[in-house]
């Protein structure tokens, strides 16, 4: 079923179509296109910070969700609920989590790199030079380890995940005391908290793992 998971990348929907599966078909399409439109609107009443989010949440994974459906090509059970259960009991959701956090490693590290001169907030201070190199590469480094070790499933990720999001928590709302609040810092607080409550609820699958 890899060529129906193509097409479905390509254009939401057309592995099912080609599988004669019409209704998971419509589904995925409209689905797809009501989430892609929410997310342009996002952007244009509240800022790309917005977009992106909401693009990353909810848009991005139905896309994945619905071409490991074409892949997987299940005929027998109810539209997506074999596919769902798959990805639930083999913790493919928290595979991918770990990808966003790999995609935003490489993001972070390459905004890093193009603007040397940008002081990252830290704790209501403005480190520069070797110090505030450093504070700005604790976030990538941080991603870059929960990501690989979500994308095996490891339990150590789990508390390296936690160590991230309580970093990333009081550096959020120790900098909005003192700088104030701001769209991309009030997307990313609301990110870790949605993100932790969501890992928190599926720890399990990282704990039954032995390494």
């Amino acid at each position: 079923m890899t060529r129906d998971a193509v097409l479905s990348s390509l254009i939401p929907g057309l592995g099912q179509l080609i599988q004669r599966r019409w209704k998971a078909a419509l589904l995925s399409f409209a689905v797809t296109l009501l989430l892609l439109a929410t997310s342009l609107t996002l952007g244009r009443v509240s800022g790309r910070a917005a977009e992106v989010f909401f693009f990353m949440l909810l848009t991005l994974p139905w896309w994945v969700f619905q071409v490991y459906d074409a892949y997987l090509g299940r005929q027998e059970e109810p539209t997506f609920l074999g596919t769902w259960w798959t990805v639930w009991s083999r913790g493919h959701d928290i595979r991918f989590l770990g990808l966003l956090l790999l995609i935003s490693a490489l993001n972070d590290t390459w905004i890093i790199l193009n603007n040397p001169d940008y002081l990252l907030p830290f704790y209501c201070t403005k480190p520069d030079g070797i110090v505030g190199f450093a504070t700005k590469a604790i976030s990538p480094a941080l991603h870059l380890a929960v990501g690989y070790g979500f994308m095996r499933l490891r339990r150590w990720a789990l508390f390296i995940y936690l160590i991230y999001a309580t970093y990333g928590f009081t550096n959020g709302i120790v900098n909005l005391t003192c700088f104030g609040p701001g769209r991309i810092r009030n997307t990313l607080l609301t990110a870790i908290v949605l993100s932790t409550a969501y890992i928190l609820w599926r720890r399990p699958v990282l704990l039954k793992t032995t390494t």
